[in-house]
């Protein structure tokens, strides 16, 4: 299959050192939404405050509908990363693509983010670790070149005891090596305190603070009050399984994800900063951050 990406972009302002953010899906019950069709929320709100978003469709997209038998499927977890590193080789030719976006491109500037199976994507790229059930290698993809990522409602860690569901454990081998030791990466991991995402783990919504709490710093860890898997719905303007619909949480996500983002490409930026301070000044805060 080629390699599909929507690019988003700012339309007006002159400057010509855009960052980066490599955005990778989810695999939801949607037809199109897990493509690069989906994730409007975010796509649009980084990409009107600065940012270069390019969003591939991997091949467990629905859109593509391939043979179940195909190698790799259903979540094709190694060509996913393979499908970010590849659209970061193409920016020459993404700009050439792109109108207007020729020469804008700040190449020393790239964040990778994701949610659910894209956050474990993300989560190779910017270090984590795995061991293949196919062959038993240990299996590196960390991209060097990624200076920061954003890891939305990603999978925790491995092992059959105290993290994985058998269903997981059964159908999704490749999930029970995940080890998050050596992730270096500075990273922002996004959490809901009601993910329990029975499915996949028998830890509870904790599990997928795991890429923070067990991989070295810097990182930081935004948990979500209330929030479901959905993050109130960052998937897109209109996704059915949305369990906990709330605009307010989807715009607070898109405020602080951005903010960190921003501060983490720019040393010395203090969009991260103001952003942990308005979450903490309200009355009825809707997360918390804490850092490492």
């Amino acid at each position: 299959m080629d390699l599909h990406v929507r690019v988003s972009a700012p339309v007006t302002g002159t400057g010509t050192s855009l960052p980066v953010v490599l955005l990778s899906h989810g695999q939801g019950y949607s037809n199109h939404l897990s493509s690069l069709n989906g994730y409007a929320p975010l796509a649009d709100h980084w990409a009107a405050h600065g940012f270069v978003v390019i969003q591939p469709t991997h091949l467990g997209s629905r859109t593509l509908a391939l043979d179940p038998g195909t190698p790799g499927a259903p979540l094709f977890w190694r060509s996913r990363a393979e499908d970010m590193t590849r659209a970061f080789d193409g920016l020459d030719v993404l700009e050439q693509a792109v109108p207007q976006l020729s020469g804008r491109l700040d190449r020393s500037r790239v964040a990778v983010a994701g949610h659910s199976m894209g956050g474990h994507t993300a989560s190779l790229l910017l270090g984590a670790r795995l061991t293949d059930p196919d062959d038993g290698t240990e299996v590196d993809l960390a991209e060097p070149r990624i200076g920061a990522g954003v890891l939305l409602a990603a999978p925790g860690r491995g092992g059959q005891q105290d993290a994985l569901s058998e269903t997981a454990a059964q159908n999704m081998p490749f999930f029970l090596t995940t080890d998050f030791s050596r992730m270096t990466a500075p990273a922002l991991v996004v959490a809901g305190d009601r993910d329990d995402s029975a499915h996949l783990t028998v830890s509870g919504p904790g599990w997928h603070a795991d890429p923070y709490s067990l991989s070295p710093g810097p990182k930081s860890l935004l948990t979500l009050f209330g929030a479901e898997h959905g993050l109130g719905g960052v998937a897109g303007y209109d996704m059915a399984e949305t369990t906990d619909e709330d605009p307010g949480r989807v715009a607070a996500v898109q405020r602080l994800t951005w903010a960190y983002l921003r501060s983490a490409l720019y040393p010395g930026d203090t969009a991260w900063q103001a952003a942990r301070d308005w979450l903490a000044a309200g009355t009825d805060p809707l997360g918390r951050v804490e850092s490492k």
